[in-house]
């Protein structure tokens, strides 16, 4: 496949997991409404309740491609995600519902996890950083998109009218993946899919500092992105009230940070992964914390109190497109032989982990974004000191 297609498709794959997070954005007053009216901030559990059940799925999907190849495993990963689709399509109930976008989510994991071991079986160190950065640069798009088609689909269809679109975008982005990749992981470098080679690959993910401390910075970063989004629309609304111009304003924030991806891929060659992402998370520390105080002692004027949430939240977006894939990159650099079920240990724990921090954020929302900015700014802050630890040729 040409690099400019099979860098289309990454972000094709990639974008299945964007759709259904930020496409459900517009969504949740309304299923809040219909679902939890007593307490309105559940409905964000909508976002972490898909997010957790990816993370579970990641654990598996890497060597369940391992064994059986990519394709299959991505594949694989796409059915079952849509029928969490379906069942959560014709959810009764709050609580049918999230296990159902559990469900969709451990689907999700297939594409999510393999798509980065099939860019592992053919790139490795700086220029697989530089691919996954170019497909993040043209990712971005759905992102920004998927709030106002979510908004239309919404109009048309009702909240659940989403979850067919969801379906339909993963078959499309599956369909290109059958008809045009070739399988990536040659049957003479597969491994079985038994619990002693699992058990030993594990061991060897764990023993490398490099991939631990790669994984566990991953795991802040997620927390404060998974912590935005899942906040953003009620800060939007309840906050600020521009609920009804929020997929305006989203589409303004997902554009403007995914330059931040291009900004990447062009400097990750020169400057290296270590350097980029310390930068990025310094200067998220310095920012979400002035912020904070800002907010908090009512030193802000009120004029500039949305523009400065505004300027936030897209810093949030450059930060993850600055770390995540130069992260994912050294996490995978030294374990090209295992990169399936390093891929999926490492998402895993990164997904899990920052599900359980970001899920309190959300809730602790008390009508201003100060506990989300305190919360991202205390994350940012642990990320760039254990970043400080990887050697310098990172």
């Amino acid at each position: 496949m040409p690099m400019p297609e099979f860098i289309a498709l990454l972000a094709m794959l990639f974008a299945i997991v964007a759709f259904s997070i930020d496409g459900m954005l517009p969504a949740l007053p309304r299923i809040a409404a219909e679902l939890t009216p007593g307490d309105v901030n559940r409905a964000q559990l909508i976002v972490t309740a898909f997010v957790f059940g990816m993370g579970l799925g990641t654990l598996m999907a890497g060597p369940i491609s391992d064994a059986t190849g990519r394709k299959p495993a991505i594949l694989g990963g796409v059915f079952l995600y849509a029928i969490g689709a379906a069942l959560a399509a014709a959810a009764p109930s709050l609580e049918v519902l999230l296990a159902a976008r559990a469900l969709q989510g451990l689907g999700a994991a297939g594409p999510r996890v393999v798509t980065l071991a099939m860019v592992r079986d053919l790139h490795a160190g700086r220029q697989m950083a530089r691919i996954v950065s170019f497909a993040m640069m043209i990712f971005t798009l759905v992102p920004a998109i998927a709030p106002s088609l979510g908004t239309i689909i919404i109009a048309g269809f009702g909240w659940r009218g989403i979850f067919g679109a969801v379906i339909v975008f993963a078959f499309a982005a599956s369909t290109w993946l059958t008809l045009r990749q070739p399988e990536t992981l040659p049957y003479s470098k597969r491994r079985p899919l038994r619990l002693a080679p699992l058990r030993d690959a594990f061991a060897e993910v764990m023993s490398h500092r490099a991939v631990v401390t790669a994984t566990l910075v991953q795991t802040l970063v997620y927390g404060a992105l998974f912590g935005t989004l899942a906040s953003t629309q009620q800060i939007f609304a309840a906050t600020y009230h521009r609920g009804a111009s929020f997929p305006a304003w989203f589409a303004v924030i997902a554009l403007t940070s995914g330059g931040a991806s291009l900004l990447n891929a062009t400097l990750v060659l020169r400057l290296g992964m270590r350097h980029l992402v310390l930068l990025a998370l310094g200067t998220q520390v310095l920012v979400s914390a002035a912020l904070t105080l800002a907010l908090a002692q009512g030193l802000l004027p009120d004029a500039l109190a949305f523009p400065a949430y505004l300027i936030w939240t897209t810093g949030v977006f450059v930060m993850t497109s600055l770390t995540i894939g130069n992260l994912n990159a050294l996490a995978l650099e030294p374990l090209g032989h295992i990169a399936g079920t390093a891929a999926s240990l490492n998402g895993c724990i990164a997904t899990v982990i920052s599900v359980l921090i970001a899920a309190p954020i959300g809730l602790a929302f008390d009508g201003t974004p100060v506990p989300l900015m305190a919360a991202t700014a205390t994350l940012a802050g642990l990320g760039f000191l254990l970043m400080k630890t990887l050697p310098r040729q990172f």
